[in-house]
């Protein structure tokens, strides 16, 4: 399979679970693959920087042209450092997948704006700066390019416990679409997935660890062929969208408006007592 033969692939948090397994299967299909990860832990802490070259070792062992970037996606700095190396190792970027990102599972009243921060840095900032850097560059190599990142169903919907990784996968979510609406006349496609996986970030969950939901029906693996789809002509001119891969489930999310109504006279706001009283009206969906 040599769907993006003579490409190159961006990967950050490429070093294991869903970076990694969306590395492998790029590579599968020809890409040479960037792999950058700085090997913190699970809440963003610590590092390890033989994490991103073990990967990129083993994409080489299996054939694929590859190389390893330990810089951090959470500033502009690293950003440029990682398109930089890209360029001078591979000649270009033809594909970008925002994977990295940290977990700080709290409540509401329990997060702290240390958590809040350290979730937006990765998730948020990184795909930010990174999407910027990389579409500076793609629009300089004139050939356009995708940009696929990881968001999350707590940031579409909403999960208990996940106050600071919602408010990242929305602003990924959000960003994911202005980019796609800004970026679309350049040739550039921007997409998102919003993946159900077992990785170490999710492995505690109870839908993981008391569901029985193991990696052969939930691994990282079965989001990874979502990746490929997306970053490349497999999926066409597809940009703006939101997939969600939950193990062999594969659907597509949107944002939706009501109906909606209108007040007797477009005049006259709406009283507090006129909304409670058609609810029903304004707030339904589908076709009247």
């Amino acid at each position: 399979m040599t769907r993006l033969a003579g490409q190159v692939a961006v990967v950050t948090g490429g070093g294991r679970g869903l970076g990694l397994a969306a590395a492998r299967a790029l590579a599968a299909e020809g890409a040479r693959v960037v792999v950058v990860d700085t090997g913190v832990e699970v809440d963003g802490g610590g590092g390890d920087g033989s994490v991103a070259e073990a990967a990129a070792e083993s994409l080489r062992a299996a054939g694929a042209d590859a190389d390893a970037v330990v810089e951090s996606v959470a500033t502009e700095a690293g950003a440029k450092a990682i398109v930089a190396r890209a360029v001078k190792r591979f000649g270009g970027v033809d594909v970008l997948v925002n994977a990295a990102g940290v977990l700080r599972d709290r409540t509401f009243l329990r997060t702290t704006v240390e958590d809040l921060d350290a979730a937006m840095a990765v998730s948020a900032r990184g795909t930010f700066v990174m999407s910027q850097a990389v579409a500076r560059e793609m629009l300089a190599q004139k050939r356009g390019g995708r940009i696929v990142s990881m968001t999350s169903t707590a940031g579409l919907f909403g999960v208990l416990g996940q106050a600071a990784g919602a408010a990242a996968g929305a602003a990924v979510h959000a960003l994911t679409r202005v980019m796609a609406i800004e970026l679309r006349k350049h040739g550039i496609r921007v997409n998102a997935i919003a993946p159900v996986a077992r990785t170490r970030t999710t492995a505690h969950l109870p839908m993981f660890a008391d569901g029985g939901l193991g990696d052969d029906a939930y691994g990282p693996q079965f989001v990874a062929p979502a990746v490929v789809f997306l970053a490349s002509d497999a999926s066409g001119e597809l940009t703006g969208e939101v997939l969600s891969v939950a193990g062999t489930k594969v659907s597509r999310y949107r944002v939706q408006e009501s109906a909606g109504a209108v007040a007797d006279d477009p005049r006259t706001p709406w009283s507090a007592q006129e909304l409670s009283a058609r609810w029903a009206d304004f707030a339904r969906f589908g076709v009247r």
